[in-house]
């Protein structure tokens, strides 16, 4: 596909974690702090939209791979950032570096891989 995503391209967003993304509200912990699922719906969001409005009209990507870690708990109400930088571009694969900070500090950082892909295709398949 061409398209213009390319090494180096960067995306950014910011949350405020809420009682939904705590790892007791996932079930992925007993304590009320960011859940790393929410950490990697995060990451995903921030890499997918960074892509976005640079696909062939109809394209969307899908992940396929994350490989994260979560290195530090940040509690409700902490304002998060995530980062996001494409790596490599190749064909329909999109690789990221996907970082997360909480008041500057690195809470998470990790790889995400993404596929473009023909909405209405990848549709008829499911």
């Amino acid at each position: 596909m061409n398209t213009k995503i390319t090494p180096g391209l960067k995306g950014m967003q910011e949350m405020t974690v809420t009682e939904s993304d705590t790892a007791s509200r996932y079930g992925s912990g007993l304590v009320d702090v960011f859940a790393t699922p929410a950490m990697v719906a995060f990451m995903e969001t921030t890499a997918m939209k960074s892509v976005a409005e640079l696909l062939p009209e109809n394209a969307i990507t899908v992940g396929t791979a994350v490989n994260i870690r979560h290195l530090r708990a940040s509690p409700v109400g902490h304002k998060l950032r995530c980062e996001s930088q494409v790596t490599e571009s190749t064909g329909r694969k999109i690789e990221f570096e996907v970082l997360v900070f909480d008041d500057g500090i690195l809470v998470g950082h990790g790889s995400h891989t993404r596929y473009i892909v023909d909405k209405d295709e990848f549709l008829k398949q499911i």
